[in-house]
């Protein structure tokens, strides 16, 4: 028996195993992040979503010529069972541990294991490899993503919406300030990092001031920057980008504090030629993925688990802290509204939990400078 909501993963599996195959590997694992570790992902890169059928937010999928499983918590079990089919094993776990004691039953000694080196975390990786430690098992990063070619045509499109400046009266720093007080950070460190590579969106977000709509419940865009003591280098679609916000960013071509925009593709072999030279790279573990931090000697690399920009960012200044208290305000008057509305129509059997939500989304739309819900509305219980 399965829910007429559960997904047929059949074709899916088997587009997915003849690509493993070409490429001689006996398991591939899947996570449910993007190249950027966000939060929340695009459906782009949704592709255990794809994969599984399994809309929630968190899992691992692990695909063997023969079987195939997902690893999630108990926030999700009950959406498993209705929305994945019988091809699919659950474990009812999220450890990494347990993970690799299923890989070492389920692929032979001498096996490769393989993965997109750009949709893991440095520690992600690490575990992983830890995992497998002297188990003969070996642990191979593969850059063509296997899904993907699965997916195919049938892949949602990239994102093409517009790059927007943030007004001033919304940030109290201009970009230019910004990058300032992180080249102080870099020359004030013991270690005199040359350049510090920002993998977060939210980073490169905050840093130049900019916003864009890639991802949903969150303003960001994809990109990466590598801020180095006399250059900036900003991997974006430039195309994307509005008029106003790149002449804010090449105002002061050539200088320092002029962005030099390549492509969003370029961000590795970039980084590759910059490390031939005499330099430190300063980045944050967190938020950086395996296939970037790899391309980095050790002897050239300066861990945080969190950038400079991301502590900087953290930091409210007085405006932010201005901006922040007047949206909860706005935001409050919303939610009372809905607490009245409720008091009026749930008496009279009128609502439910959907056309809840929808009503206090409306109500927050309708506030000044809302630019929609930070996550889907949970409005009521019950």
């Amino acid at each position: 028996y399965l829910p007429p909501t559960a997904t047929n993963t059949t074709d899916r599996l088997a587009a997915l195993r003849d690509a493993m195959q070409a490429h001689g590997v006996q398991a591939y694992i899947v996570p449910s992040t993007d190249a950027h570790m966000s939060e929340y992902i695009s459906a782009r890169d949704s592709r255990l979503g794809w994969l599984t059928g399994f809309t929630g937010s968190a899992g691992t999928g692990v695909v063997t010529q023969d079987r195939a499983a997902f690893w999630t918590d108990s926030r999700y079990w009950t959406q498993v069972e209705r929305q994945m089919d019988c091809n699919w094993e659950l474990q009812r776990t999220v450890w990494i541990e347990s993970i690799g004691l299923w890989m070492l039953e389920a692929v032979p000694a001498g096996g490769n294991i393989s993965l997109d080196p750009f949709l893991f975390s440095i520690d992600t990786w690490n575990s992983y490899s830890q995992a497998l430690h002297g188990s003969g098992r070996i642990l191979l990063p593969i850059e063509t993503n296997l899904v993907d070619q699965a997916w195919g045509d049938q892949r949602p499109p990239e994102a093409s919406g517009q790059i927007y400046s943030l007004p001033a009266e919304f940030t109290g720093s201009s970009w230019q300030e910004k990058v300032a007080g992180i080249r102080q950070q870099m020359q004030q460190h013991t270690r005199h990092p040359t350049a510090v590579l920002l993998s977060g969106l939210e980073e490169t977000a905050w840093l130049f001031n900019l916003r864009g709509d890639d991802i949903p419940y969150t303003p960001v865009f994809y990109s990466y920057t590598l801020l180095t003591n006399t250059t900036i280098s900003l991997f974006v679609d430039e195309q994307r980008l509005s008029p106003s916000a790149q002449q804010s960013l090449q105002a002061q071509c050539p200088g320092p504090l002029c962005v030099e925009l390549h492509p969003y593709g370029d961000t590795r072999t970039h980084l590759s030629r910059y490390i031939q030279d005499n330099v430190t790279v300063w980045l944050g573990t967190e938020f950086t993925t395996f296939g970037l931090y790899g391309v980095i000697p050790q002897e050239k690399l300066l861990e945080d688990s969190h950038s400079p920009v991301m502590l900087a960012k953290a930091v409210k200044n007085a405006k932010e802290q201005e901006m922040l208290r007047a949206a909860h305000v706005r935001d409050a008057v919303a939610v009372i509204q809905y607490l009245l509305w409720l008091e009026k129509m749930v008496p009279q059997g009128q609502v439910d939990e959907f056309s809840g939500a929808q009503h206090i989304d409306a109500l927050r739309q309708a506030q000044e400078h809302s630019h929609g819900p930070s996550f889907q509305s949970i409005s009521a219980s019950g």
